[in-house]
């Protein structure tokens, strides 16, 4: 059996054991121009099933109405505000399409669409739709990442460059070495021959860096990663 509908003059004379919608208080919900309160609990369980969907608080504008106020504000006749079951939520931090889609979701099946005025009508039903649609709002989506490169300590064109340019030096090295042990003392003078074999060595490394080179570059620029 469902929970009684009540009635009060003010919503303060609300007893507080009767309030169990924790993202929702009796003001929110009470005649804006009264503050006369209609308590439908089959209206407000589906309003806080739809806050708990959605996860982000939803802005009142308007709930219950009594008569003379809905008069006042231009209402409609028989507007559902005067019922207790229809609210008038505000879009400023919500998405109206998505809005809408989580309220029929937890049974709500009447919407009213008012874009100028930033809010969107919903209502325990009959089920019906009135009102301008609201706009399309672009949808941010996230940067296309460009293509993964190697880190540069990792790049074989790098590393190959590294390896021609560090066998180079070590080849021109050796060079200088020989011009200065050949000028050295007699006791070194054996090592000399071994330094030569050691610089043709290094010239090696540097020609096999100097092709790793050219071919990372061209493999990259295959692969439109230069």
């Amino acid at each position: 059996m469902s929970d009684p509908i009540r009635n009060y003059r003010h919503f303060r004379d609300l007893p507080p054991q009767l309030w169990r919608w924790p993202n929702f208080s009796p003001a929110e919900i009470a005649c804006r121009g009264t503050g006369q309160l209609k308590l439908v609990p089959e209206a407000m369980d589906r309003l806080q099933a739809l806050r708990d969907r959605l996860g982000k608080p939803l802005i009142v504008r308007s709930a219950y109405r009594s008569p003379e106020h809905n008069r006042a504000v231009g209402g409609a006749k028989a507007s559902k505000h005067m019922q207790g079951t229809a609210f008038d939520i505000a879009m400023a931090n919500h998405d109206p399409a998505a809005f809408e889609a989580a309220a029929r979701a937890v049974g709500f099946l009447g919407f009213g669409y008012y874009p100028r005025s930033g809010f969107m009508h919903i209502d325990l039903g009959p089920a019906r739709v009135w009102g301008e649609p609201f706009p399309l709002r672009a949808t941010a989506f996230a940067a296309e990442a460009p293509p993964a490169r190697e880190a540069l300590a990792d790049s074989r064109t790098l590393k190959g460059s590294g390896a021609a340019g560090v066998a180079t030096l070590g080849a021109a090295g050796v060079e200088v070495a020989q011009e200065v042990l050949a000028e050295a003392q007699g006791a070194i003078l054996p090592l000399v021959p071994y330094l030569d074999t050691l610089r043709w060595l290094l010239i090696a490394v540097a020609l096999a860096g100097v092709a790793v080179t050219i071919h990372a570059r061209i493999d990259d620029w295959k692969r439109g990663r230069r």
